[in-house]
């Protein structure tokens, strides 16, 4: 009897701290969907796209250079995730191949069955995996934007860049999300209650890291040197600077999360 209560803590415990982390983020999707401004990847999507703005407004190649060594930096930060994800998910498939027990089966209360064992090893592996291909495709929109940047002088519209740099975000956020499902299901291995305290624990923490409390800041910028060079006044200037309202450069702001299409 008491073998059977522990075995179906499994079954109660686990589902009731993914329902949780689910349902958490399922609020979350919805809020930085309808109320960008609430949310922290609101906030920092509305930045990102004035920071675009104002590289669009890059007068002189050391700008421009600024502009690549920013989305370098943003490029060296996800290939690391991506290769740390990768090696986390190799590691969790040589520990699914090893016939050896990898911790002491007497230290976990609940289910210590063979089958649960690796239903909790699968599930990490294919955080691991979902977070890698974040990553992944993290970079190559940050990639896609470092082309765009150096081409701004030319025809090819600023929203171009905006999109890339938002998206590349995006898929930066998804990447974090699937290490935080990792870092819950990793409690697993330890027993149902280590898991669902770790869940309850993780969607507080991440409530008070998510939720954002600062105005979204209407950017101005002026290009000085431009102006100097072509005798613009400050209001033919302003006449000529596209506002946030512009369709060319606000798309995808206030609806950041239009990953795939």
């Amino acid at each position: 009897m008491v073998q059977l209560e522990k075995d179906s803590l499994d079954l109660v415990l686990v589902p009731c701290g993914l329902v949780i982390m689910l349902g958490y983020h399922l609020i979350l999707l919805y809020r930085v969907l309808r109320h960008p401004g609430t949310t922290v990847i609101g906030y920092e999507n509305h930045n990102k796209a004035a920071w675009v703005r104002r590289m669009a407004t890059a007068a002189s190649t050391d700008e421009t250079a600024l502009a690549l060594s920013v989305v370098s930096s943003n490029i060296s930060a996800s290939t690391n995730l991506a290769s740390l994800s990768i090696a986390l998910g190799s590691l969790i498939g040589a520990w699914i191949s090893s016939t050896t027990k990898v911790f002491m089966t007497e230290l976990v209360y609940g289910d210590r069955s063979q089958a649960t064992a690796t239903v909790k090893y699968i599930s990490l592996l294919v955080c691991f995996l979902a977070a890698f291909t974040c990553f992944i495709h993290s970079a190559r929109y940050y990639v896609q934007a470092s082309f765009l940047i150096t081409t701004l002088d030319s025809d090819v519209p600023a929203a171009y860049v905006e999109r890339a740099v938002i998206r590349g975000g995006n898929f930066w956020s998804m990447g974090l999300r699937a290490l935080y499902f990792a870092t819950t299901l990793l409690m697993w291995i330890f027993g149902p209650i280590p898991m669902f305290s770790c869940s309850l624990l993780m969607v507080v923490i991440l409530h008070m890291l998510d939720t954002n409390s600062l105005p979204l800041h209407q950017h101005q910028f002026a290009v000085r040197k431009r102006r100097e060079q072509r005798g613009l006044s400050p209001a033919m200037l302003a006449a000529r600077q596209p506002s946030p309202q512009n369709p060319i450069l606000s798309s995808p702001v206030l609806s950041p999360v239009t990953f795939f299409s």
